[in-house]
């Protein structure tokens, strides 16, 4: 169903890619939007066993967008140096796809927004998280992406790097 990466040299493992994804602060949601168009959104997210998690308002293009359409892809960049001598980048990304939900136990949306909450501040107490999603909790939207696939990949000097120091 989804197809396999034609520059396999580059692919990053598996483990790799959650790291990026846990490590790295935003990325790009794309859904299909209005009238087929693609829509991509960059966004702040948590990822959380096999899964991301995001906030929205309760209504916008990206819901109705998954309204819709429930299938996404995510990209995040973690790495992006500018080797100009070589005119090229050394770059790591991660790229998922999977469907998105909208979540509506209050169970499923405290734990996901103060997941968010742990990311972004973690020198926070947890008295202040609950205080910060107390603040905004009816107004927001919580949706899931459950991973159905993922790629990861590095650019070729970064790449050429990891093969000359294998052990």
């Amino acid at each position: 169903m989804f197809r396999q990466m034609r520059r396999n040299r580059q692919q990053l493992p598996t483990e790799e890619c959650i790291d990026i994804l846990k490590n790295s602060t935003s990325g790009v949601l794309s859904v299909i939007g209005d009238d087929g168009y693609p829509y991509g959104v960059p966004l702040s997210y948590v990822y959380d066993s096999g899964r991301l998690y995001f906030h929205c308002a309760k209504a916008g293009h990206k819901l109705d967008a998954i309204k819709k359409c429930p299938k996404v892809s995510f990209c995040v960049v973690s790495n992006d140096d500018v080797i100009p001598e070589k005119y090229t980048t050394a770059f790591r990304s991660v790229i998922v796809f999977g469907k998105a939900r909208i979540l509506e136990s209050n169970d499923e949306i405290y734990r996901s927004i103060y997941a968010l909450a742990e990311k972004y501040n973690p020198k926070g107490s947890g008295e202040e998280h609950k205080a910060e999603i107390e603040k905004f909790y009816d107004a927001l939207c919580m949706i899931e992406v459950e991973i159905e696939h993922m790629t990861g990949k590095e650019g070729l000097e970064l790449a050429k790097m990891r093969e000359k120091y294998k052990p």
